[in-house]
């Protein structure tokens, strides 16, 4: 089956500071994601791991180069236009869940999709559905404080793929979790992907789990290079 690149970085630059204190990070960077593919990104701390997923994800603009998400060139894009493509066609999952502590696990995945426009009833039965996908259903009216680190870490999942994006990064979502934890939630999320055909880049430190995907990349110099 022919995969469709969802997302393609080409020649990327991203540096920090002017002059003699300039770092740069990346330096010409090249990838391609392809729809129904999970690729790890591993890589030691402070090479740029994430960086790299905040320019793929639209959130820092690149020095150079260009992202192309689903074939849109968005370089050229109004901060507007680039919030657009990001609330509907990218997810983010991080290390710490980042859920509302005042809203239930259900609240919390609703909230993407009232957002994005769908009405209340919608949103609902779509968070309930992906509730019960990553097997916490039962857990729909809970509160994150009421939610062990792996239920969190699920909610989390659950609701960065609300509105149906077709990328899905993340940046070490299973890095606060045990090792029995992180294979759970791993295993969710391999699912989901393989089943919703999701293009999904996954940074972490776990080389077990950076095993199981179908690609793993690290940043060499400023490049994305294949393992």
């Amino acid at each position: 089956m022919k995969r469709n690149v969802v997302l393609q970085l080409t020649g990327v630059e991203r540096h920090y500071g002017q002059g003699e204190t300039r770092l740069s990070i990346l330096k010409g960077a090249d990838f391609a994601l392809s729809s129904g593919e999970i690729v790890a990104l591993v890589a030691p701390s402070g090479t740029g791991k994430s960086t790299l997923l905040h320019v793929a994800g639209l959130l820092e603009h690149p020095d150079g180069g260009e992202v192309t998400i689903n074939g849109c060139a968005c370089e050229g894009l109004s901060d507007e236009k680039r919030t657009a493509v990001r609330r509907s066609e990218i997810g983010f999952v991080y290390q710490f869940h980042h859920l509302l502590p005042e809203f239930s696990a259900l609240e919390n995945i609703m909230m993407p999709q009232l957002i994005s426009g769908l009405s209340w009833n919608e949103a609902a039965a779509r968070a309930a559905q992906l509730l019960d996908y990553m097997r916490i259903g039962h857990r729909a009216d809970h509160r994150p404080a009421e939610l062990s680190g792996g239920e969190q870490q699920r909610v989390a999942i659950a609701r960065a793929v609300a509105n149906a994006p077709l990328v899905l990064l993340a940046d070490e979502p299973t890095g606060n979790l045990d090792p029995d934890t992180a294979h759970y939630v791993f295993d969710a999320l391999e699912a989901l992907v393989r089943q919703s055909g999701l293009a999904a880049l996954i940074a972490t430190h776990n080389h077990e789990l950076a095993a199981r995907m179908d690609r793993r990349v690290t940043i060499h110099d400023g490049k994305v290079v294949e393992f």
